[in-house]
């Protein structure tokens, strides 16, 4: 799984005009099975993502398709991490815990 870090790199009010674009991005990814939770970090200096497990070129390619990256509004930091204990809604996603 990734925890993905967005920074801002364009003033606010360029990010307010691409994110529309961002938005309807972000529903594609869930209809696809990709992210798991999203939204704005506060202060509002960017956004998180939370990935189902994938690989990294999956998701590093997934990321390049973001209107954010596309239009180079945002930079990305990507944690990885391998989940050892998990909230029962989540125990389904977690591919270290037998199901």
């Amino acid at each position: 799984m990734y925890v993905v870090l967005l920074n801002y790199t364009a003033p606010i009010e360029e990010i307010d005009l691409a994110l529309p674009d961002h938005a309807e991005w972000l529903n594609k990814q869930y209809e696809h099975g990709h992210f798991l939770a999203s939204g704005a970090r506060n202060p509002r200096t960017g956004g998180v993502i939370i990935t189902r497990p994938m690989s990294r070129g999956k998701l590093d390619a997934i990321l390049a398709t973001d209107p954010f990256c596309v239009q180079h509004l945002a930079k990305y930091e990507v944690i990885e991490f391998s989940p050892t204990k998990t909230a029962p809604e989540l125990r389904l996603v977690n591919e270290a815990i037998p199901h």
